[in-house]
């Protein structure tokens, strides 16, 4: 039986390495819409939004990891990912999120100022991310 083919993904913070492994598939969401990427998918670079991005095959099956922006390049079934921030479920507080967005969500009913009011908007679309991947599985020891 022949093997799978895979790619590679590779995802770099300027913390650390957060993700380097072979898979069979990466869905992230762009600032145009979500891009799959499968093996011999064609060259090319992509702006990320926030999002949830979703990591197929590899040791663990399937896992999510929310990224903050940043850009991705496919080039010859390598895809990697470069972000400001990147987090495993495990990594977010649900309860601590909701309230910072609930509070950041006040700040915005008593700001004026459109540039404060956007910062805030930020903020908020970051928390709502940590909220969405706090709902997915934890991963133990490569293990859900």
């Amino acid at each position: 039986m022949a093997e799978k083919k895979k790619i590679r993904l590779r995802v770099i913070t300027p913390q650390e390495i957060k993700f380097d492994e072979e898979i069979e598939m990466v869905i992230f969401r762009c600032t145009t819409g979500y891009l799959g990427v499968l093996p011999g998918h064609e060259r090319r670079s992509a702006v990320l939004d926030f999002g949830v991005m979703r990591i197929l095959g590899g040791e663990v099956n399937e896992r999510w990891l929310a990224v903050f922006g940043g850009m991705a390049e496919i080039s010859n079934d390598v895809v990697t990912v470069v972000s400001g921030a990147a987090e495993w479920p495990e990594d977010v507080d649900a309860a601590m999120s909701k309230a910072e967005r609930e509070r950041l969500e006040q700040r915005i009913k008593e700001h004026a100022d459109d540039i404060e009011i956007q910062r805030d908007q930020a903020l908020i679309w970051r928390e709502l991310v940590r909220i969405e991947l706090s709902q997915y599985p934890i991963c133990k020891d490569n293990k859900l």
